[in-house]
């Protein structure tokens, strides 16, 4: 599909997967790509969706607009988690196929994997169990587009693909540490403490389970491959293929960051899923995938954009 004329929507296209979505489109030379605004459409009213159907007409549709949040943000809105997440998606597939939109490219999530999958995580494995507990609403809410996907290629022809990304990181992450995930909220801490002269950090957990990250560059490329080569509706996973301890992920940081304080695990919050792995290889068949930054390369370029974009000009990174 050669989408440098097709009129593309990226729902989310301000967020921050969506911003390295939209940048990588205009890499590809697309000429007509639209970012809907919440506060111009509320993806939960479906009245909102045909407004912005109509007014940006799109041939396709790349949803990247989720709730998301880190562990304690899941544990505090199940609820909302759930439904925000559940009904925009079934309502933009809906409102997208009664338009007749050519292509809708879902993302899921990783949380939707259940919580004991065995590593690395293959696409048959995501209904062998249930989700991790603290984020199973917003898991299988985003799930739930895969089931209709599927549904709709097989009764209506729907042109829908899904993909699964793992864990995302890199600039304009979301630092705010009461919504944040572990790789921004480390970051910040570290820095944090580091001006304020601070002995210590405190991460949740004992630091022992393990996760795979994937730069945001790298996970936007993917997307946009997909868009352009994919066309079926059986899940992808997108990742590095690489796994690590948060405690070793933790270290990591505070090292480039340049922080010499102790980092206090507490072992009372919840450490999450024990591992997360995923098996790549159908991205690399399907549409010639592979993540090509290193996670330290990564985690480099995050702390250095934090320090100039987040914090005050006198602040230089590490």
């Amino acid at each position: 599909m050669n989408l440098s004329e097709k009129r593309i929507v990226v729902t989310g296209g301000a967020g921050f997967l969506g911003k390295h979505v939209v940048e990588q489109l205009h890499f590809k030379q697309c000429q007509h790509v639209f970012v809907p605004r919440s506060r111009d459409f509320d993806l939960r009213k479906e009245n909102d969706i045909r407004l912005m159907l109509q007014a940006f007409k799109p041939e396709i549709i790349i949803h990247l607009a989720a709730v998301v949040g880190g562990i304690g943000a899941n544990q505090k809105n199940p609820g909302k988690f759930f439904y925000d997440n559940l009904i925009m998606g079934t309502q933009l597939i809906e409102q997208a196929r009664l338009f007749g939109v050519e292509k809708f490219v879902a993302i899921g999530t990783i949380c939707s994997y259940p919580k004991f999958a065995t590593v690395p995580f293959m696409e048959e494995d995501l209904w062998s169990g249930y989700p991790e507990e603290t984020n199973a609403p917003y898991g299988m809410a985003k799930k739930m587009m895969l089931v209709q996907s599927q549904a709709y290629r097989e009764q209506y022809g729907f042109n829908s693909i899904y993909l699964l990304p793992v864990n995302l990181y890199g600039p304009h992450d979301n630092f705010d540490l009461e919504t944040s995930h572990v790789i921004p909220a480390i970051i910040r801490k570290c820095i944090e403490a580091k001006q304020r002269k601070e002995e210590e950090i405190v991460l949740w957990g004992t630091g022992n389970v393990t996760r795979e990250f994937i730069y945001v560059e790298d996970a936007a490329r993917a997307i946009v491959s997909a868009t352009e080569c994919f066309h079926s509706s059986n899940p992808i996973n997108i990742g590095s293929g690489e796994e690590t301890t948060i405690r070793h992920l933790a270290e990591t940081i505070q090292q480039l960051c340049g922080y010499k304080g102790q980092i206090v695990w507490d072992t009372s919050k919840p450490d999450g899923q024990p591992r997360r792995q995923l098996d790549t290889r159908k991205a690399k068949a399907a549409f010639d995938f592979e993540a090509s930054t290193p996670l330290l390369s990564g985690l480099q370029k995050t702390i250095e954009w934090y320090c100039v974009h987040m914090l005050d000009n006198e602040v230089k990174a590490p």
